[in-house]
């Protein structure tokens, strides 16, 4: 990581964009984020605040759910990218991790794995190392690694997706939903790991999280999103210190835990909605 006196490189832009539906329906309405040079960016908001669509605007998957961007501009190390195919954006660094995670069911742990080399070039030797390094951050993935993929439980899963995308050298990795449908002590475990190839590997990260609480302790910035638009932004341990914040998103109050129809309440004179 760059030190405070550095300003860090910010290897993708999104500027101002909006994404349409169908032609008529309105997801994102003027979202703009950074994603620094080796920095791990949080994209936190509720269900279908427009997290999932913001990645894929990035990645360019929009066109399969009849989807698109209307305005504003997507740049990765300066270079407007949004009108390449998802491959031409892999073969330049960036690679989206699904929500749901998307294993291919009937290949082993190990061919999956592999599949995340494809584009690449190198000889087996170069593949086979960073298959090591995959199994050094995943041991549990070794051990299944001749298990039928479909046959492994969640967390192994979300494991393969991840491993996946490290098998294709990314620089950047845009990872959709991570601790969903994980246990907590799974989700740490994840998010240890990300936070290891962040540090050991240098691969940058926009993440999007429904779980504010884990993702603004191992995110550098956040940015929360609501209907669609950005409404709060900021180094995350100042977001997680914001009391908005702590207690819309954390459900904590100067006044201690929030009770979930207090929370409600809040939700309809949350400040920055007024």
């Amino acid at each position: 990581m760059l030190d405070g006196a550095q300003t860090p490189e910010n290897l993708l832009e999104v500027n101002n964009i909006e994404v349409i539906y169908n032609h008529v329906i309105l997801v994102l309405k003027g979202v703009s984020l950074t994603v620094p040079k080796g920095g791990i960016t949080a994209l936190l908001g509720g269900n279908g605040a427009g997290k999932t669509t913001t990645l894929k605007a990035v990645s360019n998957l929009l066109h399969s759910e009849r989807g698109e961007v209307t305005k504003g501009s997507i740049s990765y190390r300066g270079q407007r990218v949004q009108d390449l195919n998802p491959a031409e954006l892999v073969k330049r660094g960036v690679i989206q991790v699904m929500e749901g995670r998307h294993c291919f069911e009937h290949l082993t742990v190990e061919e999956n794995l592999l599949t995340g080399a494809y584009t690449r070039g190198e000889g087996k030797g170069a593949i086979a190392a960073d298959l090591e390094m995959v199994y050094d951050y995943f041991p549990r993935l070794k051990e299944r690694r001749k298990s039928q993929a479909g046959y492994t439980s969640g967390g192994e899963q979300q494991m393969c997706a991840i491993g996946r995308a490290l098998m294709s050298r990314p620089e950047t990795i845009l990872l959709d939903e991570p601790s969903m449908g994980l246990a907590p002590q799974l989700v740490e475990q994840i998010f240890e790991i990300v936070k290891s190839v962040n540090e050991n590997e240098g691969v940058s990260f926009l993440l999007a999280e429904q779980n504010t609480n884990v993702a603004l302790r191992y995110a550098h910035y956040g940015y929360i999103l609501e209907s669609g638009r950005i409404v709060m932004d900021g180094p995350a341990a100042e977001l997680r210190e914001n009391p908005d914040v702590k207690e819309f998103y954390l459900g904590v109050s100067e006044e201690g835990r929030k009770s979930f129809r207090d929370v409600r309440s809040y939700r309809r004179r949350k400040r920055w909605l007024s």
